[in-house]
């Protein structure tokens, strides 16, 4: 399956081994050329990053040290000073690497030792490439401590030592860089957690494979693109036509989460949006929203009960997605209330928190759903689905997600600031990146919000969920240029996406 033209694509280590090698064999391009050129790119990055102090490159035997070699080479010919630091035996290399090797002037490659970095203006990664997986060994494990330890700014090649360029895992220590260049195509790993707080500023280096070749298909980043699916008001609809939304959710003391899913579907241009909330709460929510009509259903103790999940079918039916989840609560008659919405609401739905939580343990009971479903965990969340503790999804966290939209047959967003999109079947996508703005109660609601908003006016799962990540990053960013990241609340984001969107727009 192809990305859609929405997504711009992200290599795993697979898919970049494929278009080298059609490049190659297919196109005749030398593979020396595609490593000058990947030198060339990554000497510019290093003299830009460079500190007073001499270049200190540090290489390991493979195509990776190769590249590291030729930036050597051109940093030395550029009157840079440049030692070359080996954590393998000379003999040890190969092919184009040893072909760089043997035409590396002045000085050739030191061994590595642990103090060889004191002084660097930069150090330049090159240890292990795109197809590295697992845990460094060493000596590279020491290198890749020495690295982090230094004062030098720190430029990777292609991928920081020690991260998985086709999942972002990082199982042993990794390098942390300042800039990665990475070559021919953004990495996968480049993008998600934890290997993204590893890669620093991600710079796309050309090396000259020609167009047409493999591509990218299985991981894309979302672009802005995503956002022009979204159709506009028209001018002569009503309320219905520009989307329907749903929120059911809410209960005795938790009557902001609900409050903030309906503020972000109608700044997302949800036209009608009724929230439906235990009756013992609906005063509270009239004063809170006036734009909303609210729904009183049957409660216990003040929150929902399964007694009100045929109401929020019926008034579905008019809907054309519903939020469930935000503010309901753990009681045992909320739970209740979450499956039986989920089994018997046909149109599009959205679960969020508690709405998740009623599902722990039984995501494949989800698979029975009459309509589309859209799933948005953060990691926590996503841990009790799926029986792992949070700090196990976020050292997997696109596995996770992929193992969790496996089971229950729903597009899963995973929240984050890679937030991951991942479908049943087909591509995941990642959120480019928004701002510590969105760290913050609340914004997670907002985002339910958005995406049902795109739901009720018409998209697939999969578009709504990348279009509603997008839209809501952006609209964090503006939040934080306006307000400061550290003084940002959820209801800031909800009131920016107006103006973010409008600014994208122009």
């Amino acid at each position: 399956m192809s990305l859609p033209d929405w997504a711009d694509p992200l290599f795993d280590a697979d898919e970049m081994r494929a278009a080298d090698a059609w490049a190659i064999e297919q196109r005749g391009v030398p593979s020396l050329d595609l490593m000058e050129r990947a030198g060339l790119g990554l000497a510019r990055i290093a003299a830009e990053a460079a500190r007073p102090g001499p270049v200190r490159i540090v290489c390991g035997k493979g195509n990776n040290g190769g590249d590291g070699l030729v930036a050597a080479r051109l940093l030395r010919e550029d009157g840079h000073e440049v030692d070359v630091l080996s954590v393998a035996p000379l003999e040890d290399f190969q092919g184009d690497a040893l072909v760089n090797l043997q035409r590396l002037p002045g000085e050739a490659p030191a061994a590595w030792t642990p103090h060889a970095l004191d002084g660097s203006g930069v150090v330049i990664d090159a240890l292990l490439g795109t197809g590295f997986a697992g845990v460094p060994r060493e000596p590279v494990a020491s290198a890749i401590a020495a690295i982090n330890a230094c004062d030098a700014r720190v430029v990777a090649c292609d991928i920081p030592s020690g991260v998985d360029a086709a999942t972002g895992e990082v199982a042993g220590e990794a390098v942390r860089a300042a800039v990665t260049a990475t070559f021919h195509g953004p990495k996968l790993g480049l993008h998600v957690m934890p290997g993204a707080a590893h890669a620093g500023e991600v710079r796309v280096v050309e090396i000259g494979i020609p167009r047409g070749g493999p591509g990218a298909e299985g991981a894309g980043l979302i672009t802005e693109r995503a956002l022009a699916l979204v159709p506009p008001r028209r001018r002569h609809g009503t309320k219905f036509d520009s989307g329907a939304v749903v929120v059911a959710g809410g209960s005795a003391g938790l009557t902001g989460a609900p409050t903030l899913a309906a503020l972000g579907a109608m700044r997302a241009g949800a036209g009608y949006v009724q929230v439906a909330v235990p009756a013992p709460a609906e005063a509270v929510l009239e004063v809170k929203l006036t734009e909303a009509m609210t729904r009183a259903l049957p409660h216990e103790d003040g929150a929902h009960c399964p007694a009100g999940a045929a109401e929020v079918a019926a008034f579905a039916e008019r809907a054309g997605s519903v939020v469930l989840g935000p503010g309901l609560g753990r009681s045992d008659a909320a739970a209740g209330f979450a499956r039986e919405v989920a089994r018997t609401v046909a149109v599009p739905l959205l679960i969020d928190a508690d709405g998740l939580n009623a599902h722990a343990g039984a995501l494949d009971a989800l698979r029975e759903r009459p309509g589309p479903t859209v799933l948005t965990p953060h990691a926590g969340e996503l841990g009790r689905l799926l029986g792992a503790t949070s700090a196990e999804v976020g050292a997997q966290r696109l596995a996770c997600a992929r193992a969790a939209a496996e089971a229950s047959g729903c597009i899963v967003v995973l929240k984050g600031d890679d937030t991951i999109v991942a479908s049943p079947a087909g591509p995941a996508f990642v959120s480019p990146g928004a701002s510590p703005a969105l760290a913050t109660a609340g914004t997670g609601d907002v985002l339910s919000g958005v995406i049902a908003a795109y739901l009720a006016k018409g998209l697939g799962a999969v578009e709504a969920a990348a279009a509603g990540v997008l839209a809501h990053a952006l609209a964090g960013r503006e939040a934080a240029a306006r307000i400061g990241a550290d003084h940002v609340i959820a209801g800031d984001v909800a009131d920016c996406l107006s103006a973010a969107l409008s600014r994208l727009r122009r």
